[in-house]
């Protein structure tokens, strides 16, 4: 067999192995689209899962489309997933940047017992602390809020985004950092505008990773929120889902809407990562 029809040979088996890589994730999401489709909100046994008559009933239903106070109510609620989200990821990267680099560069007292802290955060899961978290909450008149909640999901973003820009930093040579000084910039402007850029790729997927943290979490803002207007959208699906009885098609299309604004953003996220990848370089 010439290498040329090895080659292709090659070729096609990769291209069917990730066709049938991308059927098989996909199928599962193709369910999730036909129950939301239908009005029944039960989808018939097929190969294809497609409802014969789609209607967009489960929706209307979800986002309260025609009654005004039930979709400003939704609205609120977006927006309370939205705020909080966007909060919680802007707040563990201003604190973790400047954190990391600093981990990364300078050696000083207390830095690996600090480390170690740390990564002891990361062994428990959040819902261990909900209690303490309540009573603090509680004592800061700061349940039933959007500031509550981003402190509580900070707690625990902070040190993880700690831990990826740190590595992220020490993958920066140093020396593009002292060139910089010794061309006459500061510490600071060398951070700001040498650090900063190599590792945006960094600081735009640990945001991401904050952000979607935060936007999926609903132990704890069912612990810490009460009124509905505070929900967020994790805890308004949940009401779709009782002890004797789930509304499989509204929850579908909830799902649905919940997963839009994420992977507009993980999209956003990926154009940033791409251009990233060649800042912070120097000309030679």
């Amino acid at each position: 067999m010439s290498r040329a029809r090895t080659q292709r040979v090659e070729s096609i088996a990769a291209h069917a192995v990730l066709l049938v890589a991308v059927i098989y994730a996909l199928y599962p999401l193709l369910w999730v689209v036909s129950l939301a489709l239908s009005p029944e909100g039960q989808s018939e046994p097929r190969a294809v899962p497609w409802p014969s008559s789609p209607s967009l009933d489960n929706f209307r239903a979800v986002t309260g489309w025609g009654d005004a106070a039930r979709s400003w109510l939704f609205v609120r609620q977006l927006s309370n997933s939205l705020v909080v989200s966007l909060a919680t990821a802007f707040t563990a990267v201003v604190i973790a940047t400047p954190t990391a680099y600093a981990l990364a560069r300078w050696d000083f007292v207390g830095k690996n017992g600090g480390m170690r802290t740390l990564l002891m955060t990361q062994m428990f899961p959040g819902v261990a602390s909900a209690v303490p978290l309540y009573l603090i909450l509680d004592a800061l008149h700061l349940l039933d809020t959007r500031s509550g909640l981003v402190l509580v999901y900070a707690a625990t973003a902070v040190p993880f985004a700690i831990f990826q820009l740190r590595g992220a930093f020490l993958a920066i040579p140093v020396d593009l950092e002292e060139a910089a000084m010794v061309d006459g910039a500061t510490r600071a402007q060398a951070f700001l505008k040498v650090a900063l850029p190599a590792a945006r790729p960094a600081i735009a997927v640990t945001s991401l990773f904050a952000f979607m943290s935060a936007w999926n979490e609903f132990i704890l803002a069912a612990t810490f929120l009460g009124r509905e207007s505070a929900y967020t959208l994790p805890v308004v699906l949940q009401r779709y889902v009782g002890e004797y009885n789930t509304q499989w098609g509204a929850f579908a299309a909830g799902a649905i809407v919940v997963s839009v604004p994420v992977m507009a953003l993980f999209y956003v996220a990926q154009r940033q990562l791409l251009s990233g990848l060649t800042a912070g370089g120097v000309k030679g």
